[in-house]
């Protein structure tokens, strides 16, 4: 029954939830939990426990903090809504929350929850979630080589067959996780299918594809390209006060810092090595843009085509992708 619908907002961070229960009777009820697995569950319980089952959840798009949460919530049946934290942002300055803490931005959420009632949000299938928790477990441990290669640069001797070991189970870990990934990709006929018109694109390789197709998903989770791009944090973003533009657009890095960093190296690659990309450098460069931009715009290209090629269901074709379209 609608009177019965509770709505939540949960402010979610690295090591903690604040959660808001917006009541029937407009009362609210707060409570934070830790943002671990035994937090969610318990968080779940307590909900449960005060008879709450029937309650809209509002959580900010903050990547890696909030997807378990949002999962567990879905699981446990709830309507669960991710959204923008630009909209989060300007839903508090209409409403004139000036202080910025993480209770009031979770009694915020849940005010925008009942206001706007957003879409719900639909959660990963597992094989979704199996992928995207490899690829993260992958640059995990390509972080942790990168940091021991740099010691060893610094390194005493009497470190060195320590930070040498360290590398060498480092580095067969990450050919044992790209073998579970291509496993995985591979005994879904779909899966295989899509990763395949992913590295159809100029650049993508077989690291990259596995973390747009951990991201991007079986589903058409995004409604055009630039929904898409915008996720990932690649669209531009002008900064303004009141009627005055500070500056050029520049891009807004509020996604996924995963999405961007896998497509960093596809874009230098696309932008130097083939023809396609060079074609795109050089129309870019003639209209006086520098290096570091044409590569910021060559990562949002290569994310709009990549949901442009799983959309349609076809390999890249540079005749149907206008390298100045961006």
């Amino acid at each position: 029954m609608e009177h019965e619908l509770h709505y939540i907002g949960i402010d979610t961070a690295k090591e903690k939830l604040d959660v808001d229960v917006l009541r029937p009777d407009g009362r609210h009820r707060t409570k934070k939990f830790a943002n671990t697995t035994k937090g969610h569950d318990e968080l779940v319980s307590w909900l449960k426990g005060h008879k709450i089952d029937h309650a809209h959840i509002c959580i900010e798009a903050t990547g890696t903090y909030m997807e378990p949460v949002a999962e567990c919530l879905y699981d446990a049946g709830y309507i669960v809504s991710v959204i923008n934290p630009a909209l989060g942002k300007a839903f508090a300055q209409s409403e004139g929350l000036r202080n910025k803490t993480d209770t009031v931005d979770a009694r915020m959420l849940a005010e925008f929850c009942r206001q706007k009632r957003p879409a719900a949000w639909e959660a990963p299938h597992p094989l979704e979630r199996a992928l995207r928790a490899l690829v993260v477990r992958h640059q995990a441990l390509t972080d942790m080589h990168t940091q021991e290669l740099n010691r060893t640069e610094t390194a005493r001797e009497v470190q060195r067959p320590s930070i040498d070991a360290h590398l060498l189970w480092l580095e067969a870990e990450l050919k044992r996780l790209e073998k579970q990934i291509k496993d995985l990709t591979d005994d879904d006929p779909d899966m295989k299918h899509r990763r395949k018109l992913l590295e159809s694109i100029p650049g993508i390789g077989e690291k990259t594809s596995a973390v747009l197709l951990a991201y991007i998903g079986l589903k058409d989770r995004f409604a055009h390209a630039r929904q898409f791009a915008a996720f990932a944090g690649l669209t531009p973003r002008r900064y303004e006060s009141g009627s005055s533009v500070r500056g050029a657009s520049r891009m807004s890095k509020a996604g996924h810092v995963s999405l961007r960093r896998a497509l960093y190296m596809p874009a230098m690659v696309a932008t130097s090595k083939t023809e396609w990309g060079r074609a795109f450098r050089d129309r870019l460069a003639a209209n006086g843009k520098k290096g570091k931009v044409i590569l910021g715009v060559m990562m949002r290209k290569l994310a709009q085509v990549a949901y442009g090629v799983l959309k349609s269901g076809v390999p890249f074709d540079a005749s149907r992708h206008n390298p100045v379209a961006a």
